[in-house]
């Protein structure tokens, strides 16, 4: 084979690649969208609920999940579009010395029921980051929140694993084993409950 068929070959194969991973991209989120839609605007309002109420939102996560905890929390302290209030949320994975500490007393990791017990308020929200559903630091720390009343939404993927089975207030399952896709999926759907939430909080007379 000459040199030129090689790299039309190869250049097939890499086009191929690429058509599929924008396939997956846009496949797999569309259908969660179009199942979830309701599920969604309801974890919304259970959250605008709990931020007027002076509630807090507490992230976790772990390995590439802990940047989406960072990333949802700073989306609500800072808002990207102008004239967005700033809503309290913090992500459980920042504090190196506090996890480094934990993790070396824990057999399962960073230990975020210990941190929610500590902090956590009643009125506060959970969200736990997990690609497939089972990590279990994530899952007792879900369990957890929830024992003392927080709000626990789980993001997952996959089948959800141990995560789906918990009864969580809510559990949203991205439908794939593609850990890209299942994260890229979870952060429009973050962005959907930034932006939700604060839709409500322009009718905050609903909130009381």
């Amino acid at each position: 084979m000459s040199s030129n068929s090689k790299l039309k070959t190869q250049n097939s194969k890499l086009t191929q690649l690429v058509e599929a991973r924008f396939h997956q991209s846009i496949i797999v989120p569309q259908t969660f969208f179009e199942t979830e839609a309701a599920r969604i605007a309801d974890s919304c309002w259970a959250m605008a609920k709990r931020f007027h109420a002076g509630g807090r939102l507490l992230a976790f996560g772990n390995g590439s999940a802990a940047t989406d905890a960072q990333h949802i929390s700073v989306e609500f302290v800072h808002p990207v579009i102008v004239g967005k209030r700033a809503l309290p949320a913090l992500s459980l994975t920042n504090d190196s010395a506090i996890i480094s500490g934990l993790s070396a007393t824990s057999t399962g990791g960073a230990d975020f029921a210990h941190q929610l017990a500590l902090l956590a308020r009643p009125q506060d929200m959970a969200v736990g980051f997990s690609t497939r559903g089972d990590d279990a630091n994530v899952l007792k720390g879900l369990v957890e929140a929830q024992r003392i009343g927080l709000l626990a939404l789980g993001l997952t993927g996959g089948d959800g694993g141990l995560m789906s089975q918990a009864g969580l207030d809510y559990c949203f399952v991205v439908p794939s084993d593609d850990p890209l896709v299942v994260q890229e999926t979870h952060e429009t759907l973050y962005h959907v409950w930034w932006e939700l939430v604060h839709v409500f909080f322009e009718h905050e007379g609903l909130l009381k």
